[in-house]
């Protein structure tokens, strides 16, 4: 086995931050305190935000006020007009009466006018008022959600049960947007995080049990969890995350220590022979391979890169430290006890 260091880590942690600026006013508890899902953790001063609101809901009242009115300058156009109105003229009407009696008579024998054309213009103006007004009621509106969104951005609330594992931020301090405010984290089940050599991440899979001893001194059994798809380019690690026993006497940031298989890693290890331990006088590349009890037996071989001084790799047939026979008789075969000597594999 081969042992590798983790952290314990929570089962899911999150760092909240500062959505708008302002000076916090709320901080709800301090490290190790639990909450709800839900729960409000962190509160910035919206003062000044909730007296746009107010504002902004004045601006909705009168714009509802201006569309009602519009509406209704539109259906009297429509049942009533204006331009037919005696009502509307001064003079008790006089003017139009007289006007309908001998000017618009006179006007229409001699092709002057159009009343179609005029009762269609003014019913379009009246419903371009109602449109306009609508228009500004719809945005005053809008404007009073971006303000809702802003005001709910002034609470940071607690998106799972859990505790608060570190403050950034005291009451009274000024926060700008995206600032670290506290962190976070769901510890009813803990995980250990650790960065694995790839050469020993092939062994492992998820769901497998494995040995791990904790700083402080427990030996428990933990499951693979999740394995990363991609290694790390600078460290050439694979993340590796493990899934501890509920209700371990542990915490997160407390150092452990895993021990992990590495039969698959030593399969997978270059085998490097001299290329004069290759048996001459056969069609396949073959070594001769002594065995336990002092004998030997021929082994077909898979040649890889030839790496100078005489050097050669061997892909399958044979194991990092087997003993091989260099320089064998040529067509030797198995049984053959060899009288030259023995060299192990690279």
């Amino acid at each position: 086995t081969a042992t590798v260091s983790g952290t314990v880590i929570p089962y899911k942690e999150v760092t909240l931050t500062a959505q708008i600026p302002g000076r916090v006013e709320l901080i709800a508890g301090s490290e190790g305190d639990a909450f709800r899902q839900g729960d409000v953790l962190v509160a910035i001063d919206d003062d000044d935000l909730l007296a746009k609101r107010r504002a902004i809901q004045a601006q909705i009242a009168n714009a509802q006020a201006a569309l009602q009115n519009a509406r209704v300058q539109y259906n009297r156009e429509l049942i009533s007009p204006r331009s037919e109105s005696p009502s509307s003229m001064p003079g008790f009407g006089l003017p139009i009466i007289m006007d309908n009696m001998f000017s618009k008579k006179m006007g229409d024998m001699a092709g002057y006018g159009d009343p179609d054309l005029e009762r269609h213009a003014d019913l379009y103006s009246a419903l371009t008022g109602v449109n306009q007004a609508q228009a500004s009621y719809m945005q005053a509106n809008s404007a009073l959600q971006e303000l809702d969104a802003k005001i709910r951005d002034a609470k940071s609330i607690a998106p799972f049960d859990g505790i608060i594992l570190k403050k950034m931020v005291e009451v009274g301090d000024t926060v700008q947007p995206g600032m670290p405010l506290i962190r976070y984290g769901h510890i009813n089940y803990l995980r250990i995080k650790s960065d694995v050599p790839y050469r020993l991440v092939s062994s492992l899979k998820k769901g497998m049990m494995i040995p791990a001893l904790l700083d402080n001194g427990k030996a428990v059994k933990v499951r693979v969890a999740q394995i990363y798809p991609m290694a790390d380019v600078s460290n050439h690690t694979v993340t590796v995350k493990f899934d501890l026993p509920k209700g371990v006497n542990a915490s997160p940031g407390m150092y452990a220590e895993l021990r992990l298989p590495q039969g698959a890693a030593e399969e997978n290890q270059e085998v490097v022979v001299p290329r004069s331990a290759l048996i001459r006088g056969r069609s396949l590349p073959a070594v001769l391979v002594m065995n336990p009890d002092g004998g030997s037996s021929v082994r077909m071989v898979r040649l890889g890169q030839y790496l100078g001084n005489g050097k050669i790799v061997v892909l399958s047939g044979v194991k990092a430290g087997q003993r091989i026979v260099d320089n064998p008789p040529s067509g030797v075969g198995s049984g053959w006890v060899p009288g030259k000597p023995i060299h192990g594999a690279d």
